[in-house]
């Protein structure tokens, strides 16, 4: 196989000149820098072999003081020791398999180390978890022995309570989009009971954002606020009454009678508008002369040879602007058609970044290569969960 530095003899390995280890997985001599290997060797958290091994080359030596071959993975992610009953010194007490540190114990087997018996049948065990819409725990939980675990959705914690026996009551149903400013459930004018809002006297709609005083009905109000986007207010702010209130309050980058106009989507990484060579009108960069391209960061003067330019377009493989955009003086314009592809070598698919309400990255951010990059003040994989400062 590709990558052999050896031959097997007898089940231990005989390594060619230049390699070492128990799977010549290791060369004698390095040609990286110190900084590159140890580069190479950083977990998720940047931490070397994640404190658990040596880093030899850009590749992970494991320790294992024992030599029972428990800690494992491409940075020494995974203790296996994890998985041993301390009573019994067996390995998910005999009663299950340990992937990457974790038990997964056979049925009839609970807890960390699959060290409790459950003492009632499947079928009970099943029955008791299952919720009223016949799902075992509301798909929003774990079942064990007839018990609901129910999954916590939100980094922060608070936010997302999911509870209930079958943890049927989802308390994100009861939150109005403009609630992620506060800690307010059905608008500020209601209770949430169960992942269903009832509202104070004087108020109505399924998160209580409807006062009775309005002279429309609530689908009225909805229809009036959502103007021609697809979502009231654009999906960017509090409708009441017909009258969008746009968010974030007091940022006035997002405005208009929908709150259709989003300024924030003029500006690059850096805060730029038009890259300083446009101004922005609604979300949209108008050019000055000589300049072009979604934030004017395309001068139209170009001082290099076709050759240079198509050099500076062509991706490692040769392709010129992954075959899905033009090349203008070294820098690919991805085809204005499909306004999901991106990237500087128009390689990236926006349609990959995650949604929520509908909205790309919920408008709280730019999809950057199919990841959410979140503005300030937003968090979660779509940018949905508002963490900055509380708002008026």
């Amino acid at each position: 196989p590709s990558g052999c530095h050896g031959k097997c003899d007898c089940g231990k390995c005989k390594c060619d000149e230049g390699w070492h280890g128990e799977a010549c997985q290791y060369p004698t001599t390095c040609n990286l820098t110190r900084k590159k290997s140890n580069e190479m060797c950083k977990n998720s958290q940047d931490i070397i072999c994640s404190g658990a091994g040596t880093c030899h080359c850009g590749r992970c030596k494991c320790a294992n003081p024992e030599g029972n071959g428990l800690v494992y993975g491409k940075f020494c992610e995974c203790d296996d020791r994890e998985c041993i009953d301390d009573e019994t010194g067996e390995i998910c007490t005999g009663h299950g398999k340990c992937y990457c540190g974790n038990c997964y114990c056979e049925a009839g087997w609970h807890g960390d180390k699959c060290e409790f018996q459950c003492d009632i049948t499947p079928w009970e065990i099943k029955k008791r978890c299952t919720s009223p819409d016949g799902k075992i725990c509301s798909n929003r939980g774990t079942c064990v022995c007839g018990e609901c675990t129910c999954h916590d959705v939100d980094p922060t914690g608070d936010w997302g309570d999911i509870h209930g026996d079958t943890c049927e009551c989802d308390e994100r149903n009861c939150k109005a989009v403009y609630d992620r400013y506060s800690d307010d459930f059905c608008s500020g004018h209601g209770q949430c009971n169960c992942g269903r809002c009832d509202c104070k006297e004087g108020w109505t709609g399924k998160k209580c954002e409807h006062p009775r005083s309005c002279p429309m009905s609530v689908e009225e109000s909805t229809k009036k606020c959502q103007g021609n986007s697809n979502l009231p207010c654009s999906g960017r702010g509090k409708c009441e009454c017909g009258q969008c209130t746009c968010f974030p309050p007091g940022d006035n980058r997002v405005h208009g009678k929908n709150c259709e106009c989003d300024d924030r989507q003029c500006e690059n990484a850096d805060g730029k508008v038009c890259g300083g060579h446009g101004i922005c009108s609604c979300g949209r960069c108008l050019c000055q002369d000589g300049w072009f391209g979604k934030l004017c960061q395309h001068s139209r003067k170009c001082n290099m040879t076709e050759e240079e330019s198509r050099s500076l377009c062509e991706s490692a493989d040769g392709v010129l602007c992954s075959g899905k955009g033009s090349c203008h003086c070294g820098k690919c314009i991805c085809s204005p058609q499909e306004w999901y592809i991106s990237g500087d070598f128009c390689e990236c698919d926006d349609r990959d970044c995650d949604k929520h309400d509908g909205l790309i990255c919920t408008g709280n951010g730019v999809c950057s290569c199919g990841n959410c990059e979140c503005w300030e003040g937003w968090n979660g994989n779509a940018c949905e969960i508002w963490l900055g400062r509380e708002y008026p």
